[in-house]
């Protein structure tokens, strides 16, 4: 056998042996540093346990009232906001869902799944309210906030 063959022969042994011999990773018991940050984990993988989802708004700013527009942002810790609907999208792991809105206790609400800030025109002067559900897909109300504030008399329309 010419000695680059022998070579060849001997590494691909080598190799082999010591794919087959390796021994898996043991586990990683020291957190990342992003934990131990107090980041909570990757929206990637499925959550064995999740905490209960919440909602935060912001108060509408004065400068955009002036103008006669609402500009509500929000966020949801422990949920994801996305247009998914339905039972099935319950299993989801990270939870999923959407919002419901409600202006001036009105009979009706829209759902939003967008995630954006709510933008509000054309309110008339005067005191308003707007109340904001967190829902999961099925439209089940997990937390919710009321926002009031005032539209200015000479607040122009935008």
């Amino acid at each position: 056998m010419p000695a680059l063959g022998k070579t060849a022969l001997v590494a691909a042994v080598l190799l082999t042996a010591a794919c087959g011999a390796s021994s898996p990773a043991p586990p990683v018991t020291t957190p990342p540093a992003a934990a131990a940050a107090g980041w909570s984990p990757a929206p990637v993988v499925p959550l064995p346990s999740q905490p209960p989802p919440s909602l935060v708004v912001d108060e509408p700013l004065p400068e955009q009232l002036a103008m006669g527009l609402v500009v509500l942002r929000y966020r949801a810790e422990n949920l994801r906001i996305v247009p998914v609907y339905g039972p099935a999208a319950l299993d989801v792991s990270p939870r999923i869902g959407h919002i419901h809105v409600t202006v001036d206790d009105a009979a009706w609400h829209w759902a939003d799944g967008s995630g954006e800030p709510l933008i509000i025109q054309s309110l008339p002067a005067g005191p308003h309210k707007v109340w904001i559900g967190l829902a999961d897909p099925t439209h089940k109300i997990l937390d919710q906030k009321t926002v009031n504030f005032v539209v200015p008399a000479h607040a122009g329309h935008h």
